[in-house]
């Protein structure tokens, strides 16, 4: 089955056309800056053939379009025309309580998607657009909506639950969810492939590092613990959410600043993190740079980044009893060696002892970069979220007839 994967942002739409059957990317791309000076579309073949074509783009309908229309594009396209996208899959980041598994998107559907916007604010209204904008454009194509926290969906109550009046689950379906679940999946199968074991047999944590960034504990191939939460807001550090915090913060600083609950909302989602550390990035890359040229509030963020990843890994092989494996990914996980280093530093009494030389590993390549005498594997695995969201389409869509 031929797959469109669409991952809509508020300003963003990446997509991959994938071909199922041989679990072939037959071209990817992003469009970026939507509704801003600047947008592009970068548009990348299978056979290494790329385009940049810069155009203004002002909502998600038009990125659609634009994505739809080079895929039919006589020289720099991969079908003859839009027939041969036999679905298209919708990477969603939360579903509440109202769905536990992928689903085919219709007009009920839909409609519940609208009623989880207070889920994820940040993430769900740009996920949806892509979901309008595709079936406007594509009516009769079958839709699948993928979610981020189906991989979470099994975790031990006394892990997803907070320590307020129960009856506010009961009422409101207010629990942990965890998110990334889709990378925590392949990588977590990718790394029992690799070290060919069978993955209900290990112990595995798995660190999804990015802009937006979480922890994984996984038992037996289940989610069991996971550093996100009821909203992408908990956790670690990243790079404008301030993860875990004493929940009397926001009452404080709400009060202080005067901020209304969505200004309180969006400061601790947009304003915080790594950005608000350093006063100069949510960009690691970045932030690296200026520590290394001596800027102190650059240092200090990396500090806190790191050792929270530090202080996770270490919970999770508490939650876990051991770990057999642990595993980066993301954008900081698959590219910083030095972010890997101080996570992992001074963790011998857990048995974790990285190797500096195989630490150096190329860039986005899997790699094992734990020393030979290391008790925990370490490693590197680029994450491949759009495949697993092709191949859910294709699973849920099988189903379906």
């Amino acid at each position: 089955m031929k797959v469109l994967t669409l991952n809509s942002g508020s300003s963003s739409v990446k997509y991959q056309f994938i071909d199922t059957s041989t679990r072939t990317v037959l071209c990817k791309g992003l469009v970026d800056r939507i509704g801003i000076s600047g947008t592009s579309l970068t548009h990348k073949r299978h056979d290494g053939h790329q385009v940049v074509i810069t155009d203004s783009i002002v909502d998600h309908q038009t990125a659609i379009n634009c994505i739809l229309d080079i895929l039919v594009d006589q020289k720099h396209g991969v079908a003859k025309n839009l027939s041969e996208i036999e679905a298209v899959g919708h990477r969603l980041v939360h579903a509440g309580a109202a769905f536990k598994q992928s689903v085919l998107i219709n007009e009920a559907v839909r409609n519940k998607l609208y009623e989880c916007i207070e889920f994820a604010p940040l993430h769900n209204p740009p996920n949806i657009k892509g979901i309008e904008a595709s079936l406007n454009r594509l009516s009769a194509t079958p839709n699948v909506g993928v979610f981020d926290t189906t991989f979470h969906v099994n975790m031990p109550d006394y892990a997803y639950t907070y320590g307020i009046p129960y009856s506010y689950y009961e009422k409101y379906g207010i629990r942990r969810y965890g998110f990334h679940g889709t990378s925590h999946y392949y990588v977590a199968n990718r790394a029992a492939e690799i070290v060919g074991t069978p993955l209900e047999e290990l112990k595995i944590i798995t660190c999804h590092l990015g802009n937006g960034s979480s922890i994984t504990a996984v038992q037996g191939g289940i989610s069991v613990d996971t550093s996100m939460g009821f909203t992408p807001l908990e956790g670690l550090v990243m790079g404008t959410r301030c993860g875990d915090i004493d929940p009397g913060l926001i009452f404080t600083i709400a009060d202080r600043e005067n901020f209304s609950v969505d200004q309180a909302n969006a400061f601790f989602n947009k304003q915080c993190g790594m950005k608000g550390l350093s006063g100069l990035s949510s960009d690691m890359r970045e932030i690296e740079s200026a520590a290394a040229s001596g800027h102190q509030r650059a240092q200090l963020a990396l500090d806190v980044f790191c050792y929270r990843v530090k202080k996770y890994i270490s919970a999770y092989i508490g939650v876990m009893n051991g770990a057999d494996l642990i595993v980066f990914t993301g954008g900081i996980g698959e590219n910083s060696t030095l972010v890997r280093e101080k996570s992992l530093s001074n963790l011998d009494n857990l048995g974790i002892r990285l190797d500096p030389e195989r630490n150096k590993c190329i860039r986005s390549v899997e790699s094992l970069i734990s020393h030979s005498e290391s008790k925990i594997k370490v490693m590197v695995i680029p994450t491949n979220e759009e495949l697993v969201i092709a191949l859910e389409t294709e699973r849920i869509i099988k189903n379906s007839h």
